[in-house]
């Protein structure tokens, strides 16, 4: 037996045992290298005229025995000699292909220089050779307690045999093989308790395998796979003759070959798409939106993505994993590699295959997330323009998509603290009062009075209870649009992006000169001063509150604590009172925080503002109360009317039955 040409046991353990985490992954490497085998005799063929062989006859086999417990993956590509086999898998972590690839570079250059037909030179460029480092080979160790390879190189009547059992070296013998090519044989290791080997020794165990991650490796896949056909019916067969079927094994093609994602787009048919995104996605339903990238520069690369036409139903789940698909040469690497999009464009779904990308030793991670980086953000950049464009151009579909996925654009721009805002600003939708349908931000601006100076927005959860509500009347009113938020990232969004700064409306200076696009606060209609009021009615307002201050005193400690003050209101017409805040957080957004686990301990201070309607009715009553010096009357008052006020908030109130007894006493 020779030994494995390695001064440490130790590393063949670490290949076999440490570097790769799924033990699935064994065919994905050696189909991978049986494809390398293929594209290195092609590859000959370009370059070597003796070399003559036709590409239609290159091909991937796979095969299994299940009574052995053998599989075998098998190819007619260049093949190995006994030195190469020696040097091969003797050597841990040698890579034949790498060299190849070295050699293939430095090829094409000369070839380029000797002028080569521009054909001939294309298909000498198309050769991809898939491995790197030489260790793929050693994963079929993981699911195999013996290993036997028989190879014989192009050109060559001589075969041999690689046996090893991965422990402590390897055996090569003479051997037998009718043609040019490898067979990789695995003798799969006794099933244990936490591992049932025998499914790698199945039809349906490899084919499930094959079709995950190698279903786009360029050369035909094959397997015998088992069918049935009907037996014709004997001639004197009558009408009540019950059909029989027999099994029979066919050579078939299990992948795909060709990705679609590298057609051109001009030659596939949306139908082709629709259908690609149902069977690799698992969806019922078309795609809203189809958005296909190819890039070429420092990183060259294809990307295929689709914006689905529902939410997941685990959307919203601890368990929902965001992230795209990514292959390197056609072989898949990650699932979900989530550094692909970000969290706001967590619903997008595809794949993304480049053979730039600088893998780490098991090719299941890679070593420089700087690529994925610089590939995320030009995905982003495609993802906004093309959802921009669905709102310009299909106005229906977005609001579709919009309804399905519009929080996570909201949630994006709160949870990015504002960073993401210019990127989702434009792409959000929000009710409008006034003109009773979603628009967007840009359109309320447009929409709005040449004075205004702000977006205002109410925060509840109804939309009919928010556009019925006293406060949002009374902006209205004033000629001024409301929007009606009834989600409860919504307040939290508006909090972050702060203000918005419409292209369209610029300003000018006193000379006449441009300046920057005119900037609109975004507030809350139930906050402080929203701008509405003249200095005039400000001081009226201030006047009255001077002047009913025993009154006001009397009501905020009849609240025992529940407001910082009560005041004459400047917005109010109909209602008696209306709830508003100081500082940032407003009374939805406090109940929010109350709705979060731990109760709201860690709820910001709320500074509730009781605002009194002085052209109300009840006002007069509650003066008349407090000069008759009836305190019982005054605080029994204030107590419904502060309720009052949180229900039309849409707000639970403290004590339900307090309130009743409350409005039942004054009924008598």
């Amino acid at each position: 037996m020779r030994k494995f040409k390695t001064e440490s046991k130790k590393l063949l353990d670490l290949m076999i045992n440490s570097i790769y985490t799924n033990k699935e992954i064994f065919l994905r490497e050696l189909i991978s290298n049986a494809s390398d085998a293929v594209d290195k005799l092609y590859f000959r063929s370009l370059t070597d005229d003796k070399v003559q062989i036709n590409r239609a006859d290159l091909a991937i086999t796979v095969s299994y025995d299940k009574d052995a417990r053998t599989v075998t993956i098998s190819d007619n590509g260049i093949g190995m000699d006994k030195d190469e086999l020696d040097k091969n898998l003797g050597t841990i972590a040698h890579s034949d292909s790498f060299e190849f690839k070295a050699s293939q570079a430095k090829g094409a250059a000369d070839d380029a220089d000797e002028g080569l037909a521009d054909e001939t030179a294309q298909d000498i460029a198309d050769v991809d050779i898939i491995g790197q480092f030489g260790v793929g080979f050693y994963s079929a160790f993981m699911v195999g307690s013996k290993v036997r390879v028989v190879s014989r190189s192009y050109g060559s009547d001589e075969a041999w045999a690689w046996e090893s059992n991965g422990v402590d070296g390897y055996d090569i013998k003479e051997a037998e093989r009718d043609t040019h090519g490898t067979d990789v044989t695995i003798y799969l290791k006794d099933n244990d308790g936490d591992e049932y080997y025998d499914t790698y020794a199945s039809e349906s165990g490899l084919k499930n395998l094959i079709k995950r991650y190698s279903n786009y490796v360029r050369y035909p896949i094959k397997m015998e796979v088992e069918k049935r056909r009907e037996v014709p019916a004997p001639d004197d067969a009558g009408d009540d003759h019950q059909p029989e079927f027999e099994t029979y094994t066919e050579l078939d093609t299990i992948n795909s070959m060709i990705p679609i994602w590298k057609r051109k787009k001009s030659e596939v048919t949306q139908e082709e798409y629709n259908e690609f995104y149902k069977t690799d996605f698992h969806d019922f339903e078309d795609p809203a939106r189809t958005i296909s990238l190819h890039a070429e520069g420092t990183l060259t690369y294809d990307a295929l993505m689709f914006v689905p036409g529902h939410a997941p139903y685990d959307m919203w789940s601890k368990d929902y994993k965001k992230g795209l698909a990514l292959y390197s040469s056609g072989v898949l690497i990650m699932d979900k590699c989530e550094e692909l999009v970000p969290d706001y464009f967590n619903f997008m779904r595809g794949v993304v295959d480049s053979a730039d990308l600088t893998l780490n030793i098991s090719r299941e991670t890679l070593q420089h997330n700087s690529q994925l980086r610089a590939i995320g953000r030009r995905l982003e950049k495609k993802i906004k323009s093309e959802l921009e464009s669905m709102l310009a151009d299909d106005r229906e579909a977005y609001e579709k998509f919009y309804k399905e996925f519009g929080r996570t654009l909201k949630y994006g721009v709160y949870s990015s603290y504002g960073m993401a805002k210019s990127t989702l600003e434009n792409l959000l939708l929000f009710y409008s009062a006034k003109q009773k349908k979603m628009i967007t931000l840009e359109e309320y601006v447009q929409d709005a009075p040449a004075e205004a100076e702000a977006i205002y927005f109410a925060a509840g959860d109804s939309i009919d209870r928010l556009a019925q509500m006293p406060i949002v009347t009374t902006v209205l009113a004033k000629g001024y649009d409301v929007l009606l938020c009834d989600e409860n990232v919504d307040e939290f969004c508006m909090m972050a992006l702060q203000s918005y700064a419409s292209d369209k409306i610029v300003t000018f200076d006193d000379e006449g000169n441009q300046e920057e696009p005119k900037q609109f606060a975004i507030k809350n209609v139930g906050g402080e001063d929203l701008g509405l009021t003249t200095e005039e009615e400000k001081k009226e307002a201030e006047e009255a509150t001077e002047a009913n201050a025993a009154l006001f005193d009397a009501m905020r400690d009849a609240l025992g604590g529940k407001v910082e003050k009560v005041v004459v209101s400047t917005r109010l017409t109909d209602a008696p009172v209306v709830l508003t805040t100081e500082g940032a957080v407003s009374l939805q957004m406090a109940q929010i925080f109350k709705q979060q686990p731990g109760g709201g301990e860690e709820t910001p201070d709320v500074h509730i503002v009781m605002e009194v309607n002085p052209k109300h009715p009840v006002f007069e009553t509650l003066k008349k109360a407090n000069d008759d010096g009836d305190a019982e009357k005054v605080s029994k008052y204030t107590g419904i009317l502060y309720d009052q006020a949180l229900l039309v908030e849409g707000l639970p109130i403290d004590n339900p039955l307090e309130f009743s007894q409350a409005i039942a006493s004054l009924m008598k």
